[in-house]
């Protein structure tokens, strides 16, 4: 589990086919790698990847032909940054959002320029995601957390301010056309899941109108 709270900006050292999957070999000289052991999880352009090799500088990490299928990885190149969050700890302070590392569509930079001090972003994402996104909402765009300003169909409009645009890979490296990985709002997945099976006659207690009630959370166990 992460929060979307940027800790490293790190580098792509080098992307190796193996038996059709891609052995992902990141750099970075800012994350404090002396709590990091092999099999711990490392979410990299929002993605949660496991450690495999683990140097004192950099770490691989295994991808499969699904995850490749499913995010904007493919189109990183050696040299290209990505942002990184080592997964949270019960004592770490909670600044973000939930954020899952399971990326859930592609979106594309559709529109980037200076707003006073801080960068206006439009990004168009999947339609079928369009749903889970709420103005002033939270969203996962490349393993930030950031709210939403305005939900418009399926674009996305944000502001970053420039601390956010400094300690990521946003001010060098978005361009208009760029593709990013989007992870929506867990919590409306949930939601959503809940509304599914009140509406068809699942879970404990029945629920005809699809209402999520107090009567229907305390019935179905999410109340004491």
């Amino acid at each position: 589990m992460f929060t979307g709270i940027i800790e490293s900006v790190g580098t792509v050292k080098s992307m190796q086919p193996t038996g059709g999957d891609i052995r992902l070999t990141i750099e970075s000289n800012d994350l404090d790698f002396s709590d990091v052991k092999l099999g711990d999880s490392i979410a990299s352009n929002g993605i949660c990847l496991t450690v495999v090799e683990l140097g004192n500088n950099h770490y691989s990490v295994d991808v499969s032909r699904e995850t490749i299928a499913r995010t904007a990885l493919e189109a990183l190149k050696a040299g290209h940054t990505v942002n990184l969050e080592k997964a949270m700890l019960p004592t770490t302070r909670f600044g973000g959002h939930i954020v899952a590392g399971h990326v859930d569509g592609v979106g594309v930079v559709s529109k980037l320029q200076q707003d006073a001090r801080s960068i206006y972003i439009e990004i168009e994402i999947p339609r079928e995601l369009a749903h889970y996104t709420a103005t002033k909402g939270s969203i996962t765009v490349d393993g930030i957390s950031l709210t939403t300003n305005l939900v418009r169909d399926n674009i996305v409009s944000l502001n970053i301010i420039p601390h956010t645009a400094q300690v990521t890979n946003i001010a060098k490296h978005w361009l208009v056309g760029n593709k990013v990985n989007i992870e929506v709002d867990i919590v409306a997945r949930y939601l959503e899941r809940l509304l599914n099976k009140s509406q068809s006659g699942g879970m404990n207690a029945p629920n005809p109108q699809g209402q999520i009630t107090e009567a229907f959370l305390a019935d179905n166990g999410f109340m004491k």
